[in-house]
């Protein structure tokens, strides 16, 4: 950079200089010379030969001082940077001599580039040394540091070179060595320190690391008094609060750790504080009531010096005293049950003395109260007893009372009984408690013999009573073995006496009983309900006997696992349900037989009668001949007859498939107004002819509904075909027709006749023909065949009927598809 400078300042003076030079040879050649050389060319020439001479001379001379300047400025330049050099190298020196004077390493690292290692690499290693050009491994942190520190480094590195923030750690190698870890951003740069404590930093981060210990083992019992319900404190040398944990702050309801501890909000009063302080709590708790969290609550308070003040720890015993209370209370009900049994009760303690007695032991033996309160030994009560010839007499009372004493070494309850001399017979149970003692039950069973001999007596009455009954009686025990039996039971099957009284199991008694009644199905019944254990209930079945006997049984379970067999002879009920049922059989094969009959009949008549009905239709055509007035009113008359003929054969046959169960209805969606009136049409003629008014109510907006429009259509055909049967001239038939959410109701009325209760219950039944004084003939099948359809569909039908009041239908039809299916299935 100095020589471009000097090159160009001396380029710029050459030329200032060669332009002064020209101006002053033009000047002095023109003024000096003028008078040596004659004028003319060749003067000129001279001249000017001369000026460039004396500007050459004069470039050189400056060119010549120039050039000495500066080498002597570049000599005194390089002089300098020798002796910068000189410094730099005398600093790199030091700077490796500091660098080598402990064991460290130097890792940096410029932008995303590789990193430099300089240093001591064996720092990275315990034990064995690096291979040379090897240095790259100390940045391993894991192979050579503890793990955790490791990921401790790596977290801190990844961040130094991101974001160039510092750290400073402490990390330990596995065999124990600490290395101290420094790394921070420099001229752009990331710089990472690595270097071996020294012994007096080993030692401040072996303290630090305890120090650490310490901090953390603090902060779980910290944590673990947190956690805990009871309120902790710590009271500093003068008394104050130094720290409590949560459950303080909770009793005091101070908020914060922070507020209770600044502020001194106490858990106890003033009162219970000095107590304390006057050594009242030491290492025995003391009882104190205290206001926790807003209610009175009793504490047992412990506070026990410590090297920098006090700790305490109050426990919440309010739960505590209730149950103590309540025990004290439950022990007092105890004594006051006790004490009005009608069983005789005495404790006495591990030195036999008598610590409880109620009132039926008072009571039992006659003795004082005031004796009782003395707590007596029992031995003394044996022979206050003995004396007052109330216990039984014995031979050697002295061996008697010994045996009675020994009940104390016992370890299980031990029961005798005891024969007073006035007849009575006590129950005596010597119980060892658990702290010692013993506990007496003296109870009185003379009733209990007494009603035991009353019971074996009426035991004897019930078997006799059994033993004269006529009909076969049997008892077996919970064993499967026959405990009784009387003499009805044995009769009947014939058994042994001296089988009864080996009591012989179930099996032998089946295997007897078999002989007289072979089948083997209800005798599986009847040992499975005296031998099964899973279920105990009642059973029935029926035994025929060869002799022709018919007897029901019944097994009806008994208390403690025994069962009670019973035998009734029913042969001459069987008898009789038997006639019945034949009649029964024989009433529906010959309807059946009706039914079939009727069945083939229809079809046999509809052939002819389709034939009479085309021939009858090609005469009224009068396609083979002209007819008079008679002729075709005879071939109208004919077809009238041919139809209302062809309808009871088509009801026929409707019925006959609905009995079959092959009748199927084709479902739509029928327009109920549209069917109303298809209905009526084929009525026009009868009501015309008949005189009877027809009132037709169904709304507009009435809608549609999902079923066999053909045979709704039939339905209405019929109710009103009878309607009008039954009705007057000038009468009226009404058609209504009424919907709600779930059904629909079709309903035909008449203001006939009527018809009384007898025939009205009996009206839907087929055959049942009723003409009820009107010219109304039928064979009785057009309100059958509407019940049925209309069953079909799911639906009822209701009959509204007086006499003298008309006659009211109403079909229901459900609306709902599935519902439909449902109920007529």
């Amino acid at each position: 950079m100095g020589v471009d400078r000097t090159v160009r300042i001396t380029a710029r003076a050459g030329a200032v200089l060669v332009t002064a030079v020209g101006s002053l040879d033009a000047a002095l050649a023109a003024e000096s010379f003028a008078g040596f050389w004659p004028a003319g060319p060749i003067q000129h020439h001279n001249v000017a030969g001369l000026a460039i001479l004396i500007g050459l001379t004069v470039f050189a001379t400056i060119l010549s001082l120039l050039h000495i300047r500066e080498r002597a400025r570049w000599t005194r330049r390089e002089g300098d940077l020798n002796a910068e050099l000189s410094a730099l190298r005398g600093a790199h020196d030091r700077a490796e001599m500091l660098l080598n004077a402990e064991r460290q390493v130097i890792v940096t690292w410029s932008g995303r580039g590789d990193a430099s290692v300089e240093g001591d690499t064996t720092i990275a290693v315990d034990g064995d040394r690096l291979t040379a050009g090897d240095p790259r491994r100390v940045l391993a942190f894991g192979t050579w540091l503890n793990p955790s520190d490791a990921g401790a480094l790596d977290v801190a590195v990844e961040a130094l070179r991101e974001r160039g923030a510092g750290f400073r750690l402490s990390l330990r190698t596995p065999k124990g060595r600490f290395i101290e870890a420094q790394g921070q951003a420099h001229a752009g740069r990331a710089v990472l320190r690595l270097r071996e404590a020294t012994e007096e930093r080993r030692e401040l981060n072996a303290l630090r690391h305890t120090l650490d210990e310490a901090k953390r083992g603090l902060a779980a019992l910290a944590a673990l008094l947190d956690a805990i319900p009871q309120p902790v404190w710590q009271r500093d040398n003068a008394g104050a609060l130094a720290w409590v944990n949560a459950a303080y702050v909770a009793a005091v309801e101070a908020g914060t750790r922070a507020a209770a501890v600044a502020g001194g909000v106490e858990l106890l009063d003033r009162q219970a504080r000095d107590t304390i302080a006057r050594g009242g709590a030491g290492r025995s708790a003391l009882r104190l009531s205290a206001v926790v969290a807003g209610g009175r609550r009793m504490l047992d308070v412990t506070e026990v010096p410590v090297e920098n003040g006090r700790v305490g720890i109050a426990v919440d015993v309010s739960e505590l005293e209730s149950v103590r209370a309540d025990l004290q209370r439950q022990m007092d009900a105890n004594v006051r049950t006790l004490d009005q049994l009608p069983t005789a009760v005495a404790m006495f303690d591990a030195s036999q003395a008598l610590i409880f007695h109620n009132a039926a032991y008072r009571q039992l033996w006659g003795l004082d109260q005031a004796f009782l309160e003395t707590r007596p030994r029992e031995g003394e009560i044996l022979d206050h007893l003995r004396s007052l010839r109330k216990l039984p007499e014995q031979a050697d009372f002295r061996s008697w009372k010994a045996e009675v004493l020994a009940a104390y070494r016992a370890v299980e309850a031990n029961e005798t009984w005891w024969y007073l001399p006035d007849g009575r017979s006590l129950r005596v149970v010597a119980d060892p408690n658990p702290q010692g003692g013993l506990t007496y039950l003296f109870d009185d069973v003379s009733e209990s013999v007494k009603l035991e001999s009353r019971y074996n007596a009426l035991m004897r009455v019930q078997a006799e009573t059994l033993d004269t009954l006529k009909e076969p009686v049997a008892v077996f025990g919970a064993d499967g073995r026959l405990t009784f039996a009387n003499r009805a039971f044995a009769g009947v099957w014939r058994l042994d006496a001296a089988m009864l009284v080996e009591r012989p199991r179930i099996d032998a008694v089946i295997e007897a009983c078999r002989r007289l009644s072979p089948d083997e199905e209800p005798w599986i019944d009847i040992r499975e309900a005296v031998t099964g254990l899973e279920s105990r209930s009642g059973m029935t079945c029926r035994l025929k006997v060869v002799d022709g006997t018919v007897l029901d049984c019944a097994a009806q379970p008994l208390p403690e696992g025994a069962t009670l067999l019973t035998l009734i002879d029913v042969t001459a009920s069987v008898n009789v349900e038997r006639a019945l049922t034949d009649k029964n059989d024989a009433l529906e094969r010959a309807s059946q037989l009706r039914d079939t009959f009727v069945h083939h009949v229809s079809y046999e008549l509809r052939s002819p009668l389709t034939n009479i009905i085309g021939f009858t239709q090609l005469l009224g055509d009068e396609t083979v001949g002209a007819l008079n007035e008679r002729q075709r009113e005879y071939s109208d008359h004919i077809m009238r007859s041919s139809g209302a003929l062809l309808v009871m054969i088509n009801d026929i046959l409707d019925l006959a498939s609905i009995d079959a169960g092959s009748l199927e209805l084709t479902r739509e969606v029928v327009d109920v107004r549209t069917t109303v009136e298809a209905a009526v049409r084929g009525l026009e003629d009868r009501l015309a002819e008949s005189a009877v008014g027809l009132d037709l109510d169904v709304p507009d907006d009435i809608g549609s509904f999902v079923a066999d429009g053909k045979r709704v259509r039939q339905i209405l055909f019929n109710l009103l075909s009878n309607a009008i049967g039954f009705s007057g001239s000038g009468q009226t038939v009404r058609v209504a027709a009424r919907r709600s959410a779930a059904e629909l109701r079709l309903t035909v009325s008449d203001d006939g006749r009527g018809m009384p209760a007898d025939v009205a219950a009996r009206v839907f039944d087929r055959f049942e023909s009723h003409t009820l004084g009107t010219r109304h003939r039928g064979v009785g099948l057009g309100l059958s065949i509407v019940r049925s359809f209309v069953e079909l569909h799911g639906g009822r039908v209701a009959l509204e009927s007086a006499p003298g009041e008309g006659t009211r239908v109403t079909c229901t039809f459900p609306l709902d598809a599935e519902a439909a299916q449902a109920a007529a299935e």
